[in-house]
């Protein structure tokens, strides 16, 4: 979140670009925008005005900033998240995936195990989008994990591929790679330890079964938690717009007992 004097620097440099761009820009204008922006970084968001002064053509709004600053997150467009997530409903393949796209696929998959893969991505699209734009209007960065697969060399893989991509830090690649080759404390172990070693064996069907059992739990366990915490936050902001409302009201009280 911004502070006071960060937001009127930004409102400087909004009225600054506006007028690059050919008009001017009011300063109560300026400080709406400013404050609509206040939940990105600074740095975020001058990238955005940086593409806007190069980019447009007409005037700067609001909308145009937010376009460019929430498509530099990180985050997959809907189509490549959709490829994803199909990636990662092979219980063979490892892929490496965002918070939203895990979420989404977890409301898709019943409809995906039906057989219905037309309907699994509507679903999927819908639900993907909901799950980007929370993310995106509380400023929540792009999280990137691996969802694992039985084939012990996609696992690696994967991981090394998301750390190409620069989906995956250095370090992150590091610590999955080692955690992925280490050996199983035993043979008797080696089906579920596979999830997380790099020399698996092939599980029982009862034991392939539990596991995507385990997972869609963790999945459904995830999705309650995104709810509860986007519900808290709502609540919190509920409250903060209450009580700046009361303050402006007291203000407006304050300037006509002194008019």
């Amino acid at each position: 979140m911004l502070s006071c004097d960060q937001q009127a620097e930004l409102a400087a440099a909004l009225c600054a670009t506006a007028e690059t761009l050919g008009h001017a820009l009011s300063a109560s204008a300026a400080e709406l925008m400013a404050e609509d922006l206040a939940e990105y970084g600074m740095e975020q968001i001058a990238t955005a005005l940086r593409a806007c002064r190069k980019e447009l053509t007409g005037k700067l709004t609001l909308a145009a900033i937010l376009q460019r600053v929430q498509a530099a997150d990180g985050r997959p467009d809907p189509n490549e998240a959709w490829a994803l997530a199909l990636a990662a409903s092979d219980e063979f393949d490892s892929v490496v995936l965002t918070d939203e796209i895990q979420l989404a696929l977890g409301a898709a998959r019943p409809i995906l195990d039906a057989g219905d893969k037309v309907g699994a991505r509507m679903s999927f699209l819908s639900a993907y989008q909901r799950q980007v734009d929370t993310a995106r209007r509380e400023g929540k960065p792009v999280n990137w994990a691996l969802s694992p697969g039985f084939d012990q060399q996609r696992r690696v893989m994967a991981v090394e591929e998301a750390g190409r991509l620069g989906r995956l830090a250095a370090p992150v690649v590091e610590e999955y790679r080692a955690r992925l080759t280490h050996e199983p404390i035993t043979q008797d172990g080696a089906a579920i330890a596979g999830l997380i070693t790099g020399k698996s064996a092939m599980p029982s069907p009862e034991v392939r079964e539990r596991l995507q059992e385990i997972k869609q739990s963790v999945l459904a366990t995830q999705a309650e938690r995104e709810q509860r915490r986007s519900d808290g936050i709502a609540k919190r902001r509920e409250a903060f717009e209450h009580n700046r409302k009361l303050q402006l009201e007291a203000l407006e009280q304050l300037k006509e007992r002194r008019a």
